[in-house]
């Protein structure tokens, strides 16, 4: 665990709000100045006069004086005490909204690999606990560090002054019991690492199993299911088991620690006494600043306990912000010029990971401008792998992509895929209303240009029918709405950018026979003016592009039109023989 490296993502934001941060430190201390050193005082003070043995009536002007005082220091301390709790609500929030935003944004900032390998459930778990971690780590620096700790070292200054001795016993006991408690929190923050991460693990797998529950139903495997759950429960129990067996033990140190410290302190306090070393208000001073400090260092543990778990959850986003994205922005990205469309796949060579298999080995393609290309082939050949290299959802290891002459590599992801409209098989949306998820493409879209879309999507009548039309919210993934709606919906956010590439992954692939000569008929005019890439698996739906690209293994290994293809008789061919009621394997 580094702490100085999660204090360099925590602090900028602290400082933002210097001013109300300093505040909170600065009221909250004179508070306890009031309450610490001077109340205390002045109980002894009053204990001493009253202990005194004179005539009440002599002692009637210093009391009345003094209790003055005290009912002044109170209330001085109570507005001290309030106006740092608006401080620091004030900086907290604002500083906790700010982590937030940072959080999702350094997320959003990692390649698709990243995302294809992490549990969503799980990276929300960690970004939750990221924010809530600054907020126990604050809190306790400003309660437990400041405020607790200028109370003891008030507490051992006023007793020592008062009697040399009680303050060098107090101080010894302090330094003790704070060196060893720091040898618990050290060993328990091991504890709750492990903790946190069969947490986080746990959080996955729940994640994972609501996002597939129709799969699940489908496949009867409930109990199944119920048991690889209870699998990863068992071992998230069992760490937790171990961390609070671990606390039982630190309390139980503490506890004892602090018995035999006020047994220490009220026999020399006693002692003292008795030899007319100290007044009868030391004694009840001695008292106060003892019951005190066991309130503060009982907490003392348990809050340090706190701060280092608290950590521990920070270390884990911090992990994912310190990784660097597998595909980046160039440090000085040239100016987009995409216009045209012309695309060079020129000698790529591509693998999955470092140890990864093969995907590519030089493969080269040209697509000039406007040409409507198909690529077809076995699951596994490279058609899709293709289409994430052209985002730059990964980088190629050898060889070049160039648009328009412009290596991609050498301008910003976004402006790549500004350029590029992409229809994906299963398209995700948002949960949000019809109108927003197909505005998507172009936020500043017109009420009659989503309707447009929409209409030759051949989305709006399914949309009219619903009860609030394009305002229905579609539920999380689009869940409320059926495949080929899902699907509409999609294409409709494609025809609304207008971009000169269209990449399309078997975009009728969940329509009904119908529909998908209706949406063919709307793709003809999608595609006009555009370079369009068709990953096709039901080969019926590329029988009219200008070109079909033939992948296996990895290579491209025939090319031509529909009908040149089969006249070659080779893999197309056998695809095409093999297909059954419109659909390959791919």
């Amino acid at each position: 665990m580094n702490i100085r490296q999660i204090f360099k993502y925590y602090f900028p934001h602290v400082k933002k709000y210097w001013a109300s941060t300093i505040l909170v430190f600065f009221s909250y201390g004179l508070a306890v100045i009031g309450t610490g050193l001077v109340i205390p005082v002045l109980h002894k003070r009053i204990i001493d006069a009253v202990s005194s043995g004179a005539d009440p009536a002599s002692l009637g002007a210093i009391l009345i004086h003094t209790v003055l005082i005290l009912g002044a220091i109170l209330v001085i301390a109570n507005v001290f005490y309030r106006i740092a709790d608006y401080a620091m609500t004030y900086s907290q929030s604002h500083i906790l909204k700010d982590l937030s935003d940072e959080a999702f944004s350094r997320i959003e900032n990692h390649s698709y690999e990243f995302f294809s390998n992490t549990f969503a459930g799980t990276l929300i778990a960690k970004a939750r606990r990221y924010v809530r971690a600054f907020e126990d780590i604050h809190d306790n620096i400003v309660f437990t560090v400041w405020m607790n700790g200028l109370s003891l070292l008030f507490g051992i200054a006023v007793l020592s002054y008062f009697s040399l001795l009680l303050g060098a016993i107090f101080l010894v006991w302090l330094l003790l019991y704070i060196g060893l408690t720091a040898l618990f929190v050290k060993k328990k923050v091991q504890k709750d690492m492990l903790e946190a991460e069969a947490n986080s693990q746990t959080t996955g797998v729940l994640s994972d199993a609501i996002t597939n529950m129709l799969n699940i139903k489908m496949f009867a495997s409930q109990e199944r299911e119920a048991l690889y759950f209870a699998n990863v429960t068992d071992i998230e129990e069992k760490r937790r088991r171990d961390a609070w067996y671990f606390q039982n033990l630190q309390f139980l140190f503490q506890s004892s620690f602090i018995d035999f410290f006020e047994f220490i302190a009220m026999f020399a306090a006693v002692y003292l006494w008795i030899n007319g070393t100290i007044s009868a208000g030391t004694i009840v001073l001695m008292q106060i600043y003892v019951l005190s400090s066991f309130h503060i260092v009982w907490n003392l543990g348990r809050n340090f306990s706190r701060i280092m778990r608290a950590f521990a959850e920070a270390q884990e986003m911090v992990d994912i912000f310190e990784k660097n994205p597998t595909v980046q922005d160039p440090n000085q990205p040239e100016h987009c010029v995409i216009q045209a469309g012309d695309i060079r796949i020129e000698n790529v060579s591509f693998s999955y990971g470092e140890e990864g298999n093969s995907v590519f080995q030089g493969v080269s393609l040209h697509i000039t401008p406007g040409e409507k290309v198909g690529l077809v082939g076995p699951s596994g050949a490279g058609k899709t792998t293709i289409t994430k290299l052209l985002l730059r959802f990964a980088d190629v290891q050898d060889g070049r992509i160039l648009i328009d002459g412009q290596d991609i590599k050498k301008i910003t992801q976004d402006d790549l895929r500004s350029c590029i409209a992409y229809v994906p098989q299963d398209p995700i949306l948002f949960h949000r209303t019809l109108r927003e998820n197909i505005a998507y493409a172009k936020p500043t879209a017109t009420t009659e240009e989503i309707i447009d879309v929409a209409k030759r999507s051949r989305a709006h009548e399914f949309i009219t029918l619903l009860p609030k039309g394009y305002d229905t919210y579609v539920g999380e993934r689009g869940i409320k709405l059926s495949g080929g709606e899902r699907q509409r919906v999609a294409i409709a956010r494609a025809m609304l950018k207008d971009v000169p590439i269209l990449i399309l992954d078997e975009a009728t692939s969940s329509l009904d026979s119908l529909s998908e000569k209706h949406i063919q008929e709307a793709f003809e005019e999608l595609m006009k003016g555009r370079t369009t890439i068709v990953i096709a698996h039901r080969l019926g739906t590329i029988q009219k592009m200008d070109r079909i690209v033939v992948f296996d293994e990895g290579a491209i290994i025939e090319e031509g039109s529909h009908q040149e293809l089969l006249a070659r008789k080779g893999l197309y061919y056998r695809l095409w023989r093999q297909q059954a009621h419109g659909f390959v394997g791919g």
